[in-house]
Formats: C-alpha cells, structure tokens, sequence
C-alpha cells in the first residue's frame, strides 16, 4: 500500500464480535449475502461471472432495486462483490466454448462461514470484498479505458495508469487513517474512531498534492486540488456501500458538465465558509474502514500499532513504543498492560526497563513514570526497592509521596538535581512545545538558587545538552549566558 515511511499513530479497535456486525450490515455486504442465497439451486452468469441480462432483472427485484436509477448497477456490484468473496461460486463452461455458453454460479463455501464461523471469519472476507472493490476503483471504466473520440474506432486511453490510481487511492486511504487516528485521541472520544469528525474533501486532497513548506496555495496547487477532489469522489462514492468510510459527496452542481451560472467557476476556490464545505465532500473512515486500511498497511510494511497490541510484550518493548505515542494513546496502551499484571511485579518490571545512560534513557523514564502513577499504593513494596537507586530514587520518591507514604527519606541534593536535568532530557526528546520547556526551565531556575553552578557537574550523559537548551530557551539574556557557560564547563567535564 503506498504510504510514506512513517509509522502510524496507533488507533482503538473496536471487538471483533462488533466490528463483525459492521460489516454484515453494511450495503454491499448485505446485499451480496442475499444474493448468495437467492442464487441456490443456480443461476445462469456469462464468461465473465456476470449475472445473466434476465437474471439480473431478477436480481434488481430480489434486491428491491426496481425503478432505482443504479438499480442494475447497485445489483451488479452486490454479485460482483459476492463473487469475490466466494459467496457464490461461478461453473463456467470449458474454455472453448466459454464465449457463448458462459455457465451457471451456485452458493458458495464462504457463505457457510456467516452461520457456523466466527466474526474473524466474517471480517476475512469483508476484507477480500474490501480489497476487490479498490482494485475496482483503480481500474479504469469503459469512458476511460476507450476513446473514440475521432470516429476511428475504440482503442485503450492513454493517459489513464491503474498503478499510479491505486498509488493514488491508498495515499488518500493512508492519509486518512493518520487523520483519523489523531483526531480520535485527541478528542474525548479515547480512540473511538466512530467519535473523529470528517474531514473536509479540500483538505484530504490538499494533503496529496499541496506541499507541506507551501503555506499559501498557489492557483496551479489549487487547481490540483479540486483534480485531486474529483478523483477522490468517485473513489469515495464506490467505497461508501463497503461501510469503509462515511462519505458526503460533492454537490452535484460543482461537478456538473455545465456551470450554474455563467460567472460561476468548476474550480476550488481560495477559501471556503462553513456552509460551504460539505458542498465539496466530507468524509470519515469508519471502525470498519480503520480495520481495513490498518490491515492494508501492515501488509505494505507501516508500522499501524492498535491499543492493546502491547499487553504481552515486557516493559521494556512498551516504554521504547509509549515514548512516541500521543499522550492518551500512551495511557490506553500502559492501562492494558498492567490490567494483564500484578501491580508489584507490573512496578518491578517497569522500574527494571527504566533504568540506563542511552540517549533514550530519560525518555524512557519519563514514560514509565506515567505509567507508575496509575498503580496504586500496592505497588508500593516495588518503589521502595529502588529508593537508592541513582536513576530511579527520584521518581520512586515522588511516587510515594504523592500517595502518602509514610518514612520516604528526603532526597539529597545530588538527586534532585540528577532528576531535574533527567526530566529536562526526557521533555527535549518527546515535547515538541517550547513554551511548555520554557515555562519549565524558567520555574527551575527561579525555585532553585546557584542552579547553573551546581547542574553542570550532575554525572549524567545529557546535563551539556540540557544545559545548552535552557540557555536557549531561558527568556533572560542573562541567565542565558549562564547556562551555556555552565554547558562549557559540563562538556569540558565530560558531562
């Protein structure tokens, strides 16, 4: 699948009992299922698996599609998709009679599935439907695989390339999957991808096409745009009966041969109102559709960790995985770790993958940290063990504290100090919010008196790194230049 080379952020999986009920009553699926079964003893489909013109017409009745302007089509895609999932299975005649004799399609083994298999199986083959109905969209329709524009006779369209479409499709896919995901954490909705709000057409396709240093559009950008829109349209409206996405399309009107009014424009405009944007396509990828194209990029090799996936591994797996996780992904995740342990041996274990002088080491403790303060005082027996500990002293006492644990012995000064430049190094590596930094370095500096000369002889492998990096953020000249003098003498120290 093509994507880019970062990994995902993880997203929340719904059951596989409900992603499963999903799936079933989504239109395609539905509809193909009771196709499966309106086809026993037989039904007759030409060479290439279709349904037979009268048994077509059959099937549009069966379906309750009469009189619908895409009855035919509707009903077609429903056998198609049965097809490819093995609900029905084609008998077609021998190859040198195919052309005219076609053959006969009955029920299929996978329909067997939907009454003694499980959701799994249920899921398999909404995906293989999934999988057929994208490669469907890729592929070119008859208006774009012929053109007989000069009356010479139908021949293949140049300018149409499946590869490149479907590169073009799963870009679109996995760029909203990573929307969704983050706006799925980032909401009160804990990862419920059902919670995300859709996305704006404009905007997906704008993240395919516009680049990222480009900060205003120029009008070619937004003409590739509302090009990158129509695509996404018609991709969009074949996925919508798979329960993949919810879509919105674009007002028929913009898209229409013909403008509104003859000052009116088919072409994106600069910038939308509110009431505007659904007119151009909104769009959300659902629990069902966050499965799917999870799986697609698993296969393509992109990292797509879901909540859970880490419950078994040790902790030494889970905190390197927390350090790059969004804040509330990262307590979902350490949340079904400890429910699968015993709070003094979840602590121990913690405490354990904590400790070290790699770069990643403050991060790591920063983590664990977070994950340590949603166990309760049983665990205390776990934090007390490592009260002597240079790396882990600190934050076992303010662990205990915090509970109020009786007899935590103060920390010296040595520690206190350790523990400041480990938890500046830990913010410099996953915190991208400099104010946040700086309102830290600032509250440092002020509640602690000769800071810069005690801080730059701490022996830890990042007191010249962080000592750099509060001069830089320190907001007083003065106080600026002392902690990069301090970082002077930490470096010429070895610090």
């Amino acid at each position: 699948m093509a994507a880019d080379s970062r990994d995902m952020p993880p997203v929340r999986l719904l059951p596989d009992a409900e992603l499963a009920r999903h799936a079933l009553a989504a239109p395609l699926f539905q509809r193909a299922v009771r196709l499966a079964r309106w086809a026993a003893p037989q039904v007759r489909i030409d060479a290439a698996a279709e349904l037979a013109p009268d048994e077509l017409a059959r099937a549009v009745t069966e379906l309750g599609l009469e009189g619908e302007p895409e009855g035919d089509a509707e009903a077609a895609d429903a056998w198609a998709f049965a097809v490819d999932t093995g609900l029905v299975e084609a008998e077609l005649a021998d190859e040198a009679d195919r052309a005219g004799r076609g053959g006969t399609a009955v029920p299929g083994k996978a329909l067997e599935l939907l009454s003694r298999g499980g959701p799994r199986d249920v899921l398999e083959l909404w995906r293989t439907g999934l999988d057929a109905v994208l490669a469907e969209a890729a592929a070119p329709g008859l208006p774009e695989l012929y053109d007989d524009t000069d009356g010479e006779g139908a021949r293949p369209e140049p300018g149409w390339d499946p590869e490149e479409e479907a590169e073009f499709l799963d870009g679109a896919l996995a760029n909203l999957y990573l929307l969704t995901a983050i706006e799925a954490f980032e909401s009160a909705s804990n990862g419920d991808a059902s919670a995300a709000r859709p996305v704006p057409l404009p905007v997906l396709a704008a993240s395919m096409v516009v680049p990222e240093h480009m900060e205003v559009p120029t009008d070619a950008a937004l003409e590739e745009v509302s090009e990158a829109m129509m695509r996404l349209d018609d991709h969009f409206r074949l996925l919508a009966p798979t329960g993949a996405v919810d879509y919105h399309p674009v007002d028929d009107a913009l898209i229409s041969d013909e403008p509104e009014d003859p000052g009116s424009s088919r072409e994106l405009p600069e910038e939308l109102g509110e009431e505007e944007v659904s007119r151009y396509g909104m769009v959300r990828l659902t629990p069902l559709g966050v499965l799917g194209v999870r799986d697609r990029l698993t296969d393509a090799g992109v990292g797509a960790p879901a909540v859970g996936d880490l419950a078994g591994q040790d902790a030494a797996v889970l905190l390197d995985a927390l350090v790059g996780y969004p804040e509330a992904a990262a307590y979902a995740e350490g949340e079904q770790w400890l429910a699968a342990r015993q709070p003094v041996d979840a602590a121990r274990e913690l405490l354990a993958a904590a400790r070290g002088r790699d770069q990643g080491a403050p991060a790591r403790r920063l983590v664990c940290q977070q994950t340590l303060s949603r166990l309760g005082i049983e665990a205390e027996p776990a934090l007390r063990e490592v009260l002597d500990d240079r790396e882990l002293g600190g934050l076992a006492r303010v662990w205990l504290v915090e509970r109020a644990a009786a007899d935590v012995p103060s920390p010296d000064e040595e520690m206190v100090f350790w523990l400041t430049v480990d938890t500046i190094a830990a913010q410099l590596d996953v915190d991208d919010d400099p104010e946040l930094l700086r309102d830290l370095v600032n509250d440092l500096v002020a509640r602690h008196d000769g800071f810069f000369d005690a801080a730059w002889r701490v022996d830890h492998p990042s007191t010249a790194e962080v000592l750099e990096a509060m001069g830089r953020l320190h907001p007083d000249r003065k106080t600026a230049k002392e902690a990069r003098k301090a970082a002077f003498k930490a470096r010429s120290a070895g610090r």
